[in-house]
């Protein structure tokens, strides 16, 4: 079979057996565009006086954690316990090192942790010629390929460029006319809500770093709450508070005002040992460029094989509406053996002694009733029921709205700011006696 363009004429002929003015090629070959859909990383036509750099992350085998505010800590403790290695604290994140099983671990089993990005390139970026261009120095085709899709979400500070959605539109142009001149004018797509690749920019002070979101999307989305009651808790906050709290699986727990059910789930997924991503069916690091899918294989093995029964009546909630009891028993039936959880419609006035338990939860609050209600009497009942019914237990409860902790009416033993999305709570721990 002959090659494309050469119609088998003599040496320089163009197709049509027009003489061509071009020099021949190598060995006699006509010289014939390169189709640059099989252009390997040096070719650089799609990229005009740009080399392509290889990533931090696999240079440095550093990564970074996102985690919410006041729960560095724990989340430093926990990636330690993972496997990860020179744990570096900073406001709402972790610098870790870790390789790549680790971090396929740290994806699928930790509690804590929002996000992890793979730094893949840091610069200057003082305009935007300069976050365009220097986006082209890493091989995106060599990421993800045509048909698939990506989004781009970005962060930025005290900089040159100042709105984080025209920055994330100068990568993602930068992205898509790489594409574009590669695949003769074919680009991928945008997915705002589920795309195969994350890209994440963040830039403080003209210094750019570019990262892919190896998690493949936010981690306190487990996959079991399909759908909430008002104002859920976020799961990695729930986790904390049981991370807090000391529980080990063994104590009965219990949740009053369980709403749709986040604090007994994530009790459920703690006592099972169950990976809190078990139910998640991509993650980022399947699109980094030295993915391994046997390694992501072991890992996965390894951890379910240590997942547990949880025993009967060890986990219970109740909630004054029908349809938030509904909704947990939902959430929780997609949990591994989570249809075995005991929940119940009832008052917490109602309910019957409770000592020795471990008690958590997540009282409403003004954004979770008729704004402006008076909460104060409900919080006094509320204190009333720890004092008379859960002698002898402990618990821990997060006040949403800081003012309504002295309503209560006990004496707390901790105060502990944690965030939950835009809310600037207390866990407010209680010993009863």
């Amino acid at each position: 079979m002959s090659n494309p363009g050469n119609d088998g004429g003599g040496r320089g002929r163009r197709p049509g057996g027009k003489p061509s003015n071009r020099p021949a090629g190598r060995a006699g070959r006509p010289n014939v565009k390169q189709d640059n859909r099989f252009a390997t990383r040096k070719d650089k036509s799609f990229t005009p006086h740009v080399d392509t750099v290889k990533p931090i992350y696999q240079q440095t085998g550093m990564y970074f954690a996102q985690i919410a505010g006041g729960m560095e800590e724990l989340g430093a403790r926990e990636l330690e316990q993972l496997g990860a290695t020179e744990v570096n604290i900073i406001n709402r994140g972790l610098d870790f090192k870790a390789d790549q099983e680790t971090l396929m671990r740290i994806n699928y089993r930790s509690r804590l942790i929002t996000r992890v990005l793979a730094p893949m390139h840091k610069f200057r970026a003082e305009n935007a010629e300069a976050l365009y261009l220097e986006t082209k120095r890493i091989d995106w085709t060599n990421i993800f390929k045509l048909e698939q899709t990506f989004a781009v979400f970005a962060n930025v500070s005290y900089s040159n460029i100042d709105h984080s959605q025209f920055a994330a539109l100068k990568v993602k142009d930068s992205v898509v006319d790489m594409f574009r001149r590669r695949f003769r004018n074919q680009r991928p797509n945008i997915d705002a809500h589920d795309p195969d690749l994350w890209i994440a920019l963040h830039i403080h002070e003209n210094e750019a770093t570019l990262s892919i979101d190896c998690s493949g999307g936010s981690l306190h989305k487990r996959g079991y709450r399909q759908q909430s009651f008002e104002s859920p808790m976020q799961e990695t906050l729930a986790a904390a508070i049981l991370e807090i709290s000391g529980w080990d699986g063994k104590k009965k727990l219990y949740d009053p005002m369980c709403g749709s059910g986040t604090l007994l789930s994530e009790a459920w997924l703690k006592a099972g040992n169950i990976p809190p991503q078990v139910l998640r069916k991509k993650f980022g690091f399947m699109m980094l460029p030295d993915y391994d899918r046997r390694v992501w294989v072991k890992v996965k093995f390894e951890e379910e094989n240590k997942v547990k029964l949880v025993r009967g009546g060890l986990i219970r909630g109740s909630d004054l509406s029908p349809k938030a009891v509904k909704l947990t028993r939902e959430n929780n039936a997609r949990l591994p053996g989570g249809d075995e959880l005991i929940v119940k419609t009832a008052d917490f006035r109602n309910l019957p002694p409770m000592d020795n338990h471990l008690i958590v939860c997540n009282p409403p609050y003004g954004t979770r009733l008729v704004e402006n209600d008076d909460m104060v009497p409900f919080y006094q009942e509320f204190g009333d029921f720890l004092k008379q019914k859960c002698q002898g237990s402990q618990a821990y409860v997060y006040f949403g709205d800081r003012a309504l902790i002295g309503a209560v009416g006990l004496k707390a033993s901790m105060k502990m700011p944690i965030r939950n999305g835009g809310l600037d709570g207390r866990l407010v721990w209680y010993e009863l006696y």
